[in-house]
């Protein structure tokens, strides 16, 4: 190989992680890298990336963003709401229908390429002021999402396939700065390779995060060779974190290229269908090629045309190169902003440390962790209980009152903020309401207000997550310190969960009707529970530790204990009230085993029957349905504009 050859080659490797000879780089010099970030660069793939995010958020508005819910969602000024921020509050349906009008105009104005840059500018302060308002919505793509219409306000996405280059001769088909396409493609490196990373998670590895998914249609190939808990193990957990934390680098280098990206273009699809997660399987395949050659489709189009590809992107880039760019201060300024971005996307999602009052069993919010499925819930009880501290006497919440969402009840933040809402409601109700518990003493009755979630994480036991004793109107709550009434994950019994899962399958063969709860619980504490007449053959077994059994005894009007230890069982009755009461020195453990009498069919996959996709193709299933909701959408805009203009409020 001749010295041409190899500085060729060398070239040729180098380039496929940016475009650009980063052997020239031999020594750090901050204007060789704005050089590198502004160097000339093809605007094709960019435009096609940008039609393609506005059409797919412009399909998102009216489903996962809720436009077609506008009524439900922020239609009811007493529904709870929790926003990052106390001081911002529901607007109101006609305000937040205008918001969706803006959502709706920006995003088809980001599709197209018309007047781009403020198009952007309005979508990105429009989606980011509905995603801060309420937090119980939040999702990691979700966070994505704004981000990318941050990031594409700075750029120069419409010199290419855009309504701007048509009006205008002097952008069209420009050359836009390397930057454009850095930022975002790191974006979305950070997306797979921090998705990898916290799959670096013994729940993750051991196969507890995911279950029953592998008796989904999309794994029927695999299934030939697999058993269904085997795809489970193999395929969804373990193929899918060296998925997650190799493809961002495969898909950069050029020679891997096409192989990772069939790889990584079946694993969205295959999402798309297990999961009703909205637009972001699609957005993630539409924004694939930005791992690709930056002119690919002026390629494409050359190829179908069967003419050369003009302009010759190398001869260009060689020849701009020569030109000795010399940086400007706004040039150094905005690549400063970029390494700050990227600096600040890398910490996030390790920052819990920072942010400890939102972390509860898992660290932080829902949002910016990249922790996509690593951590399954299961919630089955759930009590809300509101207490006159003059008279005493008690009041149950149905947990659903008041919100359209039971996401917040397993974050401390926004039980303190449900809370707060209660109060308030209870205090601009009218009178009657206002004194629905019997003998308030006024209008503004002194309340507390406790809350006893019980949940699973990750096939672990049903625990009480908060102190049922803390009252939430006077937390201590605070950003930057933990949270002081929440109770700790029981780790000492994560091994148990393998006898679970046999005692579980024990169970499933007594007939189909049969089933088992595992519940743990902390010393000094008692569960009450209500069983219904829908169940029959109802045990309690205890597993760990000593409890008392105590039920009402109708006929002495006494409450009869029952001391079990562990191995120890009792039948329960139906449709009367008992509690369990832990008195050994250590957390216990027992099991309610039980039969249903109603023939209902459970499903076979509880995971997938939460609204995933069963159809083969995407975006194409419950299109019907789909049409109904833009529909929906355009009138609550409707109704929202001949508010505010001519005074004609919208029943709801």
């Amino acid at each position: 190989m001749t010295k041409d050859e190899e500085h060729t080659e060398k070239w040729k490797i180098t380039r496929c992680l940016s475009g650009y000879p980063w052997n020239r780089l031999k020594w750090f010099n901050y204007e060789d890298l704005v050089r590198l970030m502004y160097r000339p660069t093809d605007p094709s793939s960019l435009g096609v990336i940008r039609f393609l995010f506005g059409f797919l958020m412009l399909t998102d508005l009216p489903e996962e963003r809720a436009g077609a819910f506008i009524d439900l969602r922020w239609g009811n000024p007493r529904d709870c709401h929790f926003p990052l921020f106390p001081f911002m509050t529901n607007p109101g349906y006609s305000v937040i229908s205008l918001v969706y009008l803006a959502l709706c105009i920006s995003s088809c104005g980001i599709m197209l390429g018309y007047k781009f840059k403020s198009s952007a500018i309005i979508f990105a302060m429009s989606y980011w002021y509905l995603f801060l308002l309420d937090k119980s919505f939040w999702n990691n793509h979700s966070y994505l999402f704004g981000i990318v219409s941050i990031l594409l306000v700075g750029s120069s996405a419409n010199h290419y396939f855009s309504v701007d280059a048509m009006l205008d001769p002097s952008i069209r088909n420009a050359d836009v700065p390397y930057w454009n396409y850095f930022i975002l493609k790191y974006q979305f490196f950070l997306l797979y390779f921090l998705a990898g990373l916290k799959k670096m998670d013994f729940e993750w590895l051991e196969g507890y995060s995911m279950v029953n998914l592998g008796t989904h249609w999309v794994f029927s190939p695999f299934r030939i060779v697999l058993t269904s808990d085997q795809i489970d193990y193999l395929i969804v957990h373990w193929f899918g974190f060296l998925l997650d934390l190799t493809v961002g680098f495969w898909m950069l280098i050029e020679y891997t290229r096409p192989v990772a990206m069939v790889f990584c273009a079946s694993f969205h699809l295959m999402n798309s269908r297990l999961f009703s997660i909205g637009m972001f399987p699609y957005v993630c395949l539409a924004t694939m090629p930005l791992f690709c050659e930056e002119n690919w489709p002026k390629k494409i189009i050359s190829f179908f045309a069967r003419r050369e590809s003009i302009p010759d992107e190398k001869r260009r880039n060689s020849k701009s190169e020569n030109k000795r760019f010399k940086p400007k201060l706004k040039h150094k300024l905005v690549v400063a902003w970029l390494l700050c971005h990227c600096g600040l996307q890398g910490f996030l999602p390790y920052s819990h440390f920072i942010t400890k009052g939102y972390n509860n069993w898992t660290d932080g919010l829902y949002g910016y962790s990249w922790d996509m499925m690593v951590h399954s819930w299961n919630t089955v009880h759930v009590v809300i209980k509101l207490v006159d501290n003059v008279t005493g006497k008690e009041q149950f919440i149905d947990n659903d009152a008041y919100t359209v969402t039971d996401r917040w009840n397993k974050h401390a933040d926004m039980c303190v903020q449900y809370a707060q809402c209660l109060k308030r409601n209870l205090e601009n109700a009218n009178n009657t309401e206002a004194n629905q518990l019997e003998g308030s003493s006024s209008k503004f009755p002194n309340v507390s207000i406790y809350i006893d979630v019980w949940c699973s994480m990750n096939k672990r036991f049903q625990q009480r997550m908060f102190d049922p004793t803390y009252d939430l109107l006077k937390a201590n709550w605070s950003p930057f310190r933990p949270v002081e009434w929440l109770m700790p994950i029981l780790s000492e019994y994560n091994d148990f969960r393998r006898t679970m899962n046999e005692i579980t399958e024990h169970v499933y063969s007594w007939s189909n009707k049969s089933d088992v709860l595992f519940i743990a619980d902390f010393p000094g504490l008692h569960l009450e529970n209500f069983i219904d007449d829908n169940l029959e053959n109802i045990t309690l077994t205890v597993l760990e530790g000593e409890v008392v059994f105590e039920i009402e005894d109708h006929d002495s009007f006494q409450s009869l204990g029952i001391k079990l230890g562990k191995g120890e069982s009792v039948p329960v009755d139906t449709g009367v009230f008992h509690k369990v009461h832990v008195i050994s020195e250590t957390p216990s453990c027992y099991m309610y085993t039980f039969s249903r009498k109603e023939s209902e069919e459970q499903p076979d996959n509880p995971v997938v029957a939460k609204g995933a996709m069963h159809s083969p193709f995407p975006l194409v299933e419950n299109f019907g349905e789909r049409g109904n909701r833009i529909v929906a959408m355009w009138k609550h805009i409707r109704n929202g504009i001949f508010d505010i203009l001519f005074g004609i409020p919208y029943e709801i």
